[in-house]
């Protein structure tokens, strides 16, 4: 049986309860992207919190924390197949229990492993090179990460930009989060084109990247250096680079 799902986390736990519940799962994948098989029948499984709960809860109690923030970051990659990734860990997670995690180099526990370090690697990243612009009393950040990195990061903007509102736009996914007076919320379908800055906010990019250019010292220079710590792909979105 391939089960289906509406994309989100609690969708996929609820998939995973499903397997355990009704019928062994071949496969998991997200419906908008399915291709029917005509090996296997399919459902299309709907979400259920309560359900999605009870497998966290075993996750936790079962496992470890720490294999629930591996599952959840690997949900958040953009690495192919990765509901299967996480179904296949769980499987044999589930029948060692706390010692799981000690079978780092097992072929079910270190594509889980590889996913979530992945993911961990650019969340740091992007806290120290996301950049923001002021647009009329709002700051803006917009970027373009592998992962789906939204709900990793904004923590640590809401306590660092405490008074100020700031929206956080992933292009890539079309999604952003609004942050106001503590509270944040994560939008979909967002499409924010044709972004007006202020003379003020044109002047202050204007002399960052003077700062950025003048700081360089020339016979240093490490261009693989560089693009090891901030990758070509990402550069289209940081003022420093769009000189």
């Amino acid at each position: 049986m391939d089960y289906l799902y509406d994309g989100t986390f609690e969708g996929l736990l609820t998939c995973i309860y499903y397997h355990y519940k009704k019928e062994n799962a071949c496969n998991i994948f997200e419906k908008s992207s399915y291709q029917q098989s005509i090996i296997n029948d399919f459902e299309i499984v709907e979400t259920d919190a309560n359900k999605a709960k009870v497998v966290l809860d075993a996750i936790n109690n079962k496992i470890s924390n720490e294999a629930y923030v591996d599952i959840y970051y690997c949900y958040l990659s953009d690495v192919e197949n990765k509901e299967n990734i996480i179904l296949q860990f769980l499987v044999f997670a589930f029948k060692y229990g706390r010692n799981t995690m000690n079978f780092y180099s097992h072929e079910k526990v270190l594509p889980l492993n590889e996913a979530s370090l992945k993911v961990f690697k650019e969340e740091h990243r992007f806290l120290g090179i996301l950049r923001f612009s002021d647009i009329g009393g709002v700051l803006y950040a917009k970027f373009s990460p592998d992962s789906d990195l939204l709900v990793l990061i904004v923590d640590h903007f809401a306590d660092r930009y405490k008074y100020e509102k700031f929206i956080i736009h992933d292009i890539r996914r079309n999604k952003a989060v609004v942050y106001s007076q503590n509270f944040w919320e994560v939008i979909e379908n967002v499409n924010i084109e044709n972004i007006e800055y202020s003379s003020k906010e044109k002047l202050i990019q204007s002399l960052w990247k003077q700062y950025f250019t003048g700081l360089a010292i020339k016979e240093r220079t490490n261009i693989d250096l560089q693009f090891q710590f901030v990758p070509n792909r990402y550069r289209k979105n940081i003022t420093e680079f769009n000189v």
